[in-house]
C-alpha cells in the first residue's frame, strides 16, 4: 500500500446506514468512499424483478422506522423518494371472513368491548414510546465509567422515564420484563385482536408470545415509530430500492464516492490501528478510518480477524444470536387476490395473519426443535395495488413475511424449501381461496438464502437478535457498543449496533455523530 491516504474514511456496505453515515460524515468535509460488494446499492432494502415484469422489495419492505429528520436533513424527497402509500392500515385476518380492521371503526364493529381498552392501552404505550424514543437518536451510554458525559446521558434516560409521572413510570417497570401473552389477555378479549396485537411484537424475533421480554421488543418497535413520527407503515414508490437509491443521491450530492461490484477481503492494519482495506481484486485503498456497515461477526470474524483481537472479545462475539427466524415469500399473480370477507379496497394495507395468541405460541413451538411452523404467521403486503408499476397491467405482486422459519432447518434446506413454499402457499389459500389458480411465479427467501443474498450472518434483519441482553449499552457485545470497537479507526454503523435492525437509518447517523465528535 502507498503512503498515502486516498480517503479520511471508507464505509463498507452500501445499505441504508452505510449511506447515512457517508452522507453526514461528507456533509462534514471528510472525503468519504462507499465499498459495496453488490452490483447496487440498498443491502436488503433493494427492489428486484423475482420474475418478468414483476418486481418487488426483495426483503425489507415497508417503510416506518427512519426519523423524518434523516429524510429531511438529507433532503431524500428531492433526491426522488416519493410514497406510493403513507399510514397505511393494518387488518387481522380472520379465515371464516370476520376480519378486523385495526382502527377506531373497525374494532368498534367487531369487538365494541375491547374497543375502549384498545384505545387506552394504546395511548399509554406511544406515550411509553415517546419517553424511550430519543434514546434511539443517541449512543447508547457507556456503563462503569467516571465519565461525566456518560453519567449525564444516564441521568438524561432516567429523567426522560421519570417524566411519565408516577403511574405511568410503575406501570412502564412492570410491563417491560413481561411476555406480551400476559399483557393482552389482561387488556382484552378478542383473540382475534391479541393475536395481531402480539404479532407486532414478535414480528423478526426469536421469541413467542410467552417469551419474558416479548413486551420489551414491541415498546422498541414504537419506540423506534414514534422516533420517525410515523406510527403506521408507508410504502415507498418503486419499492424500498427506490429509498436506497434517493439515499445513495444525497451521499453522492454530499460529495461521497459510491463504487459497487466492489467486495473488501479484508481491513488493513498498520501497528494495530486501522490503514484502510483490500478489495476481493486485490485492489488496495488507504484510509484514517473505516466504518463497517456489515453485520458484528462479518465485520470481526471476516473481514477483520479474529488474531487482532482479545480472546474475550471474541467469545462474546461467537456468542451473540444472529440466527433469523422469518422467510420472505414473493408471488406473482396474474389478477387480484380476493381474501374472504376483504373488501378491494383493504388490499392495499397490511395483512396480518395472527388469529390469536395461542397460534402464535404454537406457531413459534416448531422453531424450537429446528421445524417451520405448520401454520406460519405471516404480514402480508400487495404492493402493486399501491404502486401498479410493479406488475403488468392487470397482475399483482404479494410480498409477505413468514414466521416461523429456523436459519438451520433440521433435514436441511435443500429438500424443505419446496415443502415450505407449498405449505405457505396451502396456508394463504384458507384466507385467499383459489390464489393458487393465480400464481404465475413464485420465489421464497429462507433465512439461509437471506444470508448468502444480503451477506448478512445468519440471516437475520436485526444482524443480531434484539433482546434485552443484545440492547442498547451492550449492542452488539461489550467493547463495541457505542460504534468505537477495540481497534483504533475502526467502526460500526449497521444494524447490529445500537439502535438496532429495521430500515431506520438511525445507526448510521449516531455513528458519524459519534466519529465527528472523538474528531473534535
Amino acid at each position: 500500500m502507498s503512503l498515502r491516504a486516498d480517503y479520511d474514511c471508507i464505509v463498507v456496505g452500501a445499505g441504508h446506514n452505510g449511506l447515512v453515515c457517508a452522507s453526514y460524515l461528507a456533509r462534514s468535509g471528510r472525503s468519504v468512499l462507499v465499498l459495496e460488494a453488490a452490483s447496487e446499492v440498498g443491502g436488503a432494502a433493494v427492489t428486484r424483478e423475482f420474475a418478468p415484469g414483476f418486481r418487488v422489495s426483495a426483503c425489507a419492505h415497508l417503510l416506518q422506522m427512519m426519523p423524518r429528520a434523516i429524510i429531511d436533513e438529507l433532503s431524500l424527497t428531492a433526491h426522488g423518494l416519493k410514497l406510493a402509500a403513507a399510514d397505511m392500515p393494518t387488518v387481522a385476518l380472520s379465515a371464516d371472513g370476520a376480519s378486523m380492521n385495526l382502527d377506531r371503526q373497525g374494532l368498534r364493529a367487531c369487538t365494541p368491548a375491547d374497543a375502549d381498552a384498545y384505545e387506552a392501552l394504546s395511548a399509554r404505550l406511544q406515550r411509553f414510546a415517546r419517553a424511550l424514543g430519543p434514546m434511539l437518536g443517541r449512543t447508547a451510554p457507556r456503563l462503569g465509567t467516571d465519565s461525566r458525559a456518560e453519567q449525564l446521558a444516564l441521568l438524561r434516560l432516567g429523567w426522560q422515564i421519570r417524566r411519565l409521572g408516577r403511574r405511568d413510570m410503575r406501570e412502564l417497570l412492570r410491563i417491560a420484563g413481561m411476555c406480551v401473552y400476559d399483557l393482552l389477555q389482561e387488556n382484552f378479549a378478542s383473540p382475534l385482536l391479541q393475536g395481531a396485537l402480539a404479532f407486532d411484537a414478535l414480528l423478526g424475533t426469536n421469541l413467542g408470545p410467552r417469551s419474558p421480554g416479548s413486551v420489551f421488543t414491541l415498546l422498541y418497535r414504537l419506540s423506534a415509530a414514534a422516533n420517525a413520527g410515523r406510527f403506521a407503515p408507508a410504502q415507498p414508490q418503486g419499492g424500498l430500492g427506490a429509498l436506497s437509491n434517493a439515499l445513495a443521491l444525497a451521499a453522492r450530492a454530499a460529495g461521497v464516492t459510491i463504487r459497487t461490484d466492489a467486495g473488501v477481503r479484508r481491513i488493513e492494519l498498520e501497528k494495530d490501528r486501522v490503514a484502510g482495506v483490500r478489495l476481493e481484486s486485490g485492489e488496495a485503498i488507504r484510509a484514517g478510518l473505516v466504518i463497517s456497515s456489515a453485520d458484528p461477526k462479518t465485520t470481526f470474524l471476516g473481514l477483520l480477524g479474529s488474531e487482532h483481537l482479545d480472546a474475550g472479545f471474541v467469545r462474546r462475539l461467537t456468542h451473540l444470536r444472529t440466527a433469523g427466524l422469518a422467510a420472505k415469500l414473493h408471488l406473482a399473480l396474474d389478477r387480484s387476490p380476493q381474501f374472504t370477507g376483504l373488501e378491494p379496497e383493504a388490499l392495499g394495507g397490511r395483512l396480518l395473519i395472527a388469529p390469536s395468541l395461542d397460534y402464535l405460541e404454537r406457531a413459534y413451538n416448531h422453531s424450537k426443535y429446528g421445524e417451520y411452523s405448520a401454520q406460519p404467521s405471516m404480514e402480508i403486503t400487495i404492493p402493486s395495488v399501491n404502486d401498479p408499476q410493479l406488475a403488468p397491467a392487470g397482475a399483482h405482486v404479494l410480498s409477505a413475511i413468514v414466521q416461523y422459519v429456523p436459519y438451520s432447518l433440521a433435514g436441511g434446506w435443500e429438500h424443505g424449501k419446496q415443502k415450505l413454499l407449498k405449505l405457505a402457499v396451502d396456508h394463504l389459500e384458507i384466507y385467499a381461496p383459489g390464489l393458487r389458480r393465480s400464481i404465475t411465479a413464485a420465489q421464497l427467501l429462507t433465512p439461509a438464502d437471506i444470508e448468502t443474498q444480503f451477506r448478512i450472518v445468519g440471516g437475520h434483519w436485526h444482524h443480531a437478535e434484539l433482546a434485552l441482553d443484545q440492547f442498547l449499552m451492550v449492542r452488539p457485545v461489550p467493547g463495541a457498543a457505542q460504534y468505537a470497537t477495540p481497534v483504533d479507526g475502526l467502526y460500526l454503523c449497521g444494524a447490529g449496533c445500537h439502535p438496532g435492525g429495521g430500515v431506520m437509518g438511525t445507526a448510521g447517523r449516531n455513528a458519524a455523530r459519534t466519529i465527528l465528535a472523538r474528531a473534535a
